[in-house]
Order: structure tokens, then C-alpha cells, then sequence
């Protein structure tokens, strides 16, 4: 039914509308759909990929909103659950071209999406479908953990992708987080981080090794994200190394969302390893050289101009 589903965060992400300024002193703010696993599903839904998002939102207008951007950007929300008495998370940056984007999150101590039970899970959608995307951040607090751990267990075929993302300020410790990495990754075929994450997850900040130490712990693809180096992958069979696109960056927050929603079409389509990551490294630059995340999120089309010359 479904060319992949995410399961993760979600919620509402403020974005300055100024630049170069603090919050404090932040006169106008635009409303965006958030949350790196719902975005990864709009991203890939651009590519015209039938994708579904596994996720909690409250019982509040923030709620209303979400659900309907999300079925707005083409993804279905069969599996967005509302949950009474936790409210919608509230995500706000700072906008400090080109590298500093810092993230505040108001997500409260349990918020709905760490809400997802085992029992709210359609397994039989999860095992039948050809690509199924989760983060780190889901396995940091209970019930959610252990609906990830029941959703692992049904995938017996197709791609499970796990996205090392690493947010300090939502793990009680970088240990805990690193505990929950190494349980998780021998129950997936693919890893994505940056070298944070990456050394979070198999305590290797190089590259290369981390990206071998991925392999040795049951993952056929490692791919380490090298900021303004690049990125590397790296199989049982072939290494590829691809240098960053050079773009105006406006906001580099939801750059990779959109590597990872490009991530995605170019293992279900069989693509070269070194072309799926042009690929998404031009998808990544795409958005970063706007403001929004979900808005900004490219088509198949539009990535391919980058690549050719003829975006910006």
C-alpha cells in the first residue's frame, strides 16, 4: 500500500521570519510543519512516492494543523494519532546564515509523538511496506520505544532505515542515546548521520571507520554526513565520497530532511550508490538555500535542474 512509512516527531516548527537576529528580538515569525520523520515522508511524497507517517499529535488547533499539512503534502495520516492532554510540540530556531541555526524545542516531558504504543501499530502496513524510516529520537522514552522495537521485529524484507539523528537536549544522557543505538542497529539495513550522530552511535568520530564500525554492527549501507566536506558512504562491496553543492544557504535546518527523503527514492529505485548521494546532496541544497522545510522541499525534477545548472 505504501512505497515507505516514517515514524518519529512531528509538530509545529516557527521560523524567523528576520535573519541575523536572536528570538528575543524576533518581530514576525512563519508557522511550518516540523518534525524530521514527518518531513522525511513530505520530501520522498515530492519524488511522487506514496508514503505514511507514524506519529502523535495533541488534541489542540496545533494538532488540526499538523494532520491537515500533512495530508496536505500528499502523505497519509492514517496513522497520526491524537492524544488527549499532551500538547502539539512547538519547535523555534534562530537564523544565523550560513551555519548557525540553533533549535529550541518546547516539547514537554511526554510528548505525543513518544506517545505511540505497540498497539497502535498497523504491523502488517509496517512489514508489507517497502521502506521504513525511524530516528534515534524515538527510542528515548517509553511507550515509544518499545512500539519501535515491536515495529523492527515485524520488518522481515525491504529497507529500515535508521536515521542516527541526535538531539542532546531530548536524551537524558549521550550514553542513553548510545545504549539505544547499538540495541537498534543490527535490526536495520541502513544508517544515515552526521559525525555527531555517527559517534554517538559506535563511538567513531572518523568517517571511514564509522562508517565500517555501522557495517560491523549488521548495516549494509553507513552513510556519514561530513558537513562542509561532503558525504561518505560505504557498502561490503564499494565506498563513495561526494563533495557538498555550493548554494546561498537562507536556513540549513531542513537540509536534511530533504537527503533524507532523496535517500529514500534512490534505494527504492536501485540507483549507484554515488548517484543517490549527488542526488541528495542536491536535494539537501535545495532547501537550504530557503527558508522552510516541508514548504521548500523539492520535486524529482527540481533537483535534477540543480545538478544540470539550471537551479540555484
Amino acid at each position: 500500500m505504501y512505497d515507505l512509512i516514517t515514524f518519529g516527531r512531528s509538530g509545529v516548527d516557527v521560523y524567523p521570519l528576520q535573519t541575523g537576529v536572536g528570538l528575543a528580538d524576533v518581530e514576525t515569525f512563519g508557522k511550518f510543519l516540523g518534525g524530521s520523520p514527518t518531513n522525511v515522508a513530505v520530501a520522498a511524497a515530492r519524488h511522487g512516492l506514496r508514503p505514511a507517517v507514524i506519529t502523535g499529535v495533541g488534541a489542540d488547533p496545533f494538532g488540526d494543523y499538523v494532520r491537515r499539512a500533512i495530508r496536505g503534502f500528499g502523505v497519509d495520516d492514517a496513522f497520526v494519532h491524537t492524544v488527549e492532554g499532551r500538547p502539539t510540540p512547538v519547535t523555534f530556531c534562530e537564523i544565523f546564515p550560513p551555519d548557525h541555526f540553533p533549535i529550541y524545542f518546547y516539547r514537554g516531558e511526554h510528548p505525543p509523538d513518544l506517545q505511540i504504543s505497540p498497539d497502535l501499530l498497523d504491523l502488517d502496513a509496517i512489514r508489507a511496506t517497502e521502506l521504513f524510516w525511524f530516528s534515534l529520537t524515538g527510542l528515548s522514552q517509553e511507550p515509544s520505544a518499545a512500539a519501535h522495537a515491536a515495529a523492527l521485529s515485524a520488518r522481515t524484507s525491504g529497507w529500515t532505515v535508521f536515521d542516527l539523528d541526535y538531539r542532546a537536549t531530548l536524551w537524558e544522557s549521550r550514553e542513553a542515546a548510545h545504549e539505544a543505538a547499538r540495541r537498534a542497529l543490527p535490526q536495520v539495513n541502513v544508517a544515515v548521520g552526521n559525525l555527531e550522530e555517527v559517534e554517538v552511535a559506535v563511538g567513531v568520530r572518523d568517517p571511514e571507520a564509522a562508517a565500517q564500525a555501522l557495517l560491523d554492527a549488521g548495516v549494509r549501507v553507513a552513510i556519514v554526513k561530513m558537513g562542509p566536506e561532503g558525504v561518505f558512504a560505504r557498502t561490503s562491496e564499494e565506498s563513495a565520497v561526494v563533495e557538498p553543492m555550493e548554494v546561498k544557504v537562507v536556513n540549513g535546518i531542513g537540509a536534511g530532511d530533504a537527503f533524507g527523503g532523496a535517500i529514500c527514492l534512490g534505494l527504492l529505485r536501485g540507483w549507484p550508490l554515488e548517484r543517490t548521494l549527488r542526488f541528495a546532496n542536491a536535494a539537501g541544497a535545495f532547501v537550504a538555500a530557503r527558508l522552510a522545510c516541508a514548504d521548500a522541499m523539492p520535486t524529482t525534477a527540481e533537483v535534477e535542474d540543480l545538478l544540470n545548472g539550471a537551479g540555484s
